[in-house]
């Protein structure tokens, strides 16, 4: 794993051609031939000089000048661009000249999360039908490289890259999909991608320093404390099911039979080396580089690594997206999310929770939630329908950020009623009205005083769902999809489904 800051700067540097290595100028990273800049807001431009060297940029009709500061950093902004699906030239100039060329402009999106949102298209649903008709070239990924740190660090690798059957492959399905639907339902826009996402990861890597010093979540300094004294458990418990793995791949070899080695993470060391599971060394190593930048909007998949801690995800979620956008310097960047699809989880993760911690989050403003509930994978963690993950994505942002008429969300749970032996439940974002995605309306529970949920007959009446069971005479609760993998067949006229809820709080 690479964590150094030289490691860093050095493969920023292989970004660039050989003549530009020891060049005085070098921008960030995210400049570089192919790239897309955001329209409508001020865009900064930033990189590196010699100390007090007098910095040039200019880009379409702009021309702006600046001086690097002690340290070698400059910055300038452009004024806010109109979108541009024209290649145009950056130029930036010093005791040198960098030219990037294929420069567009138009909606660029931070895609973040773990494995979901990192799953490449060549791994999605009809991938090699997918990949051979993705032929956008205005549609473009910039892939950041892993990286921890325990200090925010300046830069980080990548390189933007067009979409086309020979490169879409890589891309993130998700993100592409969302990509695409944009692309075709804003007049041909270019969208650029900026791909930030890590494999089973949990929420605290990818939280600043300053929102987990907040004296609220002083249970993430604990829990991590906790993981790291139990090490040499953990680490035997990882060498040992190497030494399994490795016997069983032998094993199949001399028998001329495929094997598949699970991937598993070594654990933590307390060496105080950071690590992909150690709280904010994710956000400093891939995120903090970043934060100059101007972004359309955020869209993030994660939340299966805490999965067994609903009640700590409920507190940390909010927390994260305002301080996301306090850390960019854009309060109101739009943020949308991808709720958990169903799964069977392992003993003691509560699937049903953490949807319901995710759900809360819609409280605060510019968000919105894409329901996943009917495309999961009984046992399998990353459902291969990433179209329908990128679609419904697409759609809230076509609504909430740009402005078009669509329906953009399931139904989601307003109140519930009892009356008599019945649960009358109902909704928001009905558009036309409740419908079945199926033979029958299942999905529902019903309990009575005694706490004990059973299930439920359910039919819908008008803008309502009637839910009632005989072993319930006197129901006091109704829960909706709450399994780690539920069988649910509620949708509005859209056909979006309805979202997993609890009216109780037991």
């Amino acid at each position: 794993m690479k964590t150094s800051l030289w490691f860093a700067t050095s493969i920023a540097a292989l970004l660039f051609p050989a003549a530009a290595l020891f060049a005085k100028v070098v921008p960030a990273p995210l400049f570089q031939d192919h790239a897309v800049l955001q329209q409508g807001k001020p865009v900064p431009i930033w990189g590196t000089a010699d100390p007090g060297e007098k910095v040039t940029v200019t880009f379409a009709g702009q021309t702006l000048a600046t001086t690097a500061d002690a340290a070698g950093r400059w910055r300038v902004t452009l004024a806010p661009l109109k979108v541009s699906a024209k290649p145009a030239t950056l130029t930036l100039s010093g005791t040198n000249t960098v030219e990037l060329n294929d420069i567009l402009v138009g909606e660029v999106w931070l895609c973040s999360g773990q494995s979901n949102m990192e799953m490449k298209l060549a791994k999605a649903d009809n991938a090699e039908a997918e990949i051979a008709a993705a032929r956008f070239p205005l549609i473009r990924q910039f892939q950041v490289g892993y990286e921890v740190s325990n200090e925010p660090l300046n830069t980080a690798g990548g390189t933007w890259v067009p979409a086309s059957p020979e490169t879409a492959g890589k891309f993130t399905a998700v993100g592409y999909f969302f990509a695409r639907e944009l692309h075709r339902k804003l007049g041909g826009v270019p969208v650029g991608l900026i791909n930030a996402s890590w494999g089973g990861t949990a929420i605290e890597p990818w939280m600043s320093p300053g929102v987990l010093a907040q004296r609220e979540f002083g249970f993430v300094e604990k829990n991590w404390r906790t993981q790291l004294a139990n090490y040499p458990a953990l680490q035997a418990k990882f060498e040992a099911a190497e030494a399994e793995s490795a016997r069983k791949a032998a094993e199949a070899k001399a028998a001329g039979k495929p094997y598949r080695k699970p991937w598993r993470r070594a654990p933590a060391n307390p060496d105080g080396r950071p690590h992909e599971d150690k709280p904010t060394a994710i956000f400093n190593g891939m995120i903090h580089p970043l934060l100059l930048a101007a972004l359309a909007g955020v869209l993030w998949y994660q939340g299966e690594s805490n999965s067994a801690r609903p009640a700590e995800y409920k507190k940390l979620f909010p927390a994260f997206i305002t301080d996301l956008r306090t850390s960019f310097a854009q309060p109101d960047l739009p943020f949308y999310w991808v709720q958990l699809s169903a799964f069977i989880g392992s003993p003691g993760e509560d699937w049903a929770g953490l949807r319901e911690a995710q759900t809360a989050a819609l409280a605060l403003p510019r968000t919105g939630q894409a329901i996943t509930i009917d495309i999961g994978m009984e046992k399998n963690v990353h459902p291969a329908n990433k179209q329908d993950v990128g679609l419904r994505l697409a759609l809230l942002a076509l609504k909430n950020h740009y402005g078009k008429t669509v329906v953009a969300s399931g139904p989601l749970f307003a109140d519930a009623t009892f009356q008599g032996n019945t649960a009358q439940v109902a909704f928001t974002d009905i558009a036309d009205g409740l419908v079945v995605k199926g033979d029958a309306l299942r999905g529902f529970e019903l309990a009575g005083a005694d706490k004990k949920f059973v299930p439920a007959e359910a039919r819908i009446e008008g803008a309502t769902v009637i839910a009632s069971a005989a072993a319930v005479p006197v129901p006091v609760a109704v829960r909706y999809g709450w399994k780690n993998y539920p069988v649910v067949t509620l949708a509005n006229s859209a056909g979006l489904p309805a979202a997993p809820f609890r009216s109780d709080v037991w």
